[in-house]
């Protein structure tokens, strides 16, 4: 049950206390006593609201602080359809421009009469700053006449339990696709895997004309040969990895990669006018 509100219990007590109270001092000093109760009764009222407010205000502030630490630390914060924060959009621009260049390469095995014919036997793809997206083995579709392990550094273990060509083969085209190609003698990687990319989204280090005439007086120079001149680096001192091979052609391509673009526009304006 709850209690009478204060004014009323204020005249009761008032009423109960006039009997006892007679001389005019008293009754003033009676009265004085309830005004000063009624009022701090107010009072305390006041700071209740007062204490809440300012409880729901050090949430609120608490709230903000951890948005604004999140924010620092490049968090996403999502509520609702809040809008991403501005570091976290530039993190997945990065990520996008990263994974926007993909560079692959291609080991192979001899198959059919002699072993001159090609078959795929691993294929490696990484990004813009060289990290591994992709690196497989394929199980052969064929007899292996020649594992040419010197140079593509492929075993029989290596693909006894690599996986379905099938399966690769589509994986590595979703991967590609929308994607700039970048490689060192992409025609032959792509026929291997028995996928077209379209030839204004590949860049081909082998077939680069002011790199070729740099680097071998207009010549096809090997992959070798043009890592040690752009980026002074010796690769494919032994056994080739597709991974390593796949890395070379990033380094290359990032190296030349404003003016190898720079190239490519100036050929599609004349291309345009003409």
């Amino acid at each position: 049950m709850s209690s009478p509100q204060p004014q009323k219990q204020f005249k009761m007590n008032r009423a109960k206390n006039n009997n006892q109270i007679n001389s005019p001092g008293q009754r003033k000093l009676q009265n004085s006593m309830e005004r000063l109760e009624l009022q701090q009764s107010n009072i305390n009222r006041r700071a209740a609201g007062s204490n809440w407010q300012s409880s729901i205000t050090a949430a609120t502030g608490t709230e903000n602080q951890k948005q604004s630490a999140a924010a620092a630390d490049g968090e996403v914060l999502v509520a609702g359809d809040a809008p991403l924060t501005k570091s976290a959009r530039a993190r997945l621009k990065r990520k996008a421009q990263r994974n926007r260049y993909l560079a692959m390469d291609c080991e192979m095995v001899g198959v059919s009469h002699n072993g001159c014919e090609d078959m795929l036997a691993r294929v490696s793809i990484v990004n813009k700053r060289g990290e591994v997206l992709l690196d497989k083995y394929v199980k052969p579709r064929q007899p292996v006449v020649d594992y040419r392990t010197s140079v593509s550094g492929i075993r029989p273990h290596d693909i006894e339990n690599g996986e379905d060509f099938k399966a690769v083969q589509a994986e590595v085209a979703k991967m590609l696709q929308g994607k700039i190609l970048v490689g060192h003698a992409l025609r032959k990687d792509l026929g291997v895997l028995s996928i077209k990319h379209p030839v204004a989204h590949i860049r081909d280090t082998s077939r680069y004309k002011p790199l070729c005439k740099l680097v071998s007086n207009g010549h096809t120079p090997s992959l070798k040969r043009l890592t040690l001149s752009v980026l002074g680096q010796e690769i494919q001192t032994g056994e080739h990895s597709s991974v390593e091979d796949a890395r070379a052609a990033m380094g290359v391509y990032n190296r030349i990669a404003a003016d190898w673009e720079r190239h490519i526009q100036k050929q599609q304006k004349q291309q345009h006018h003409i």
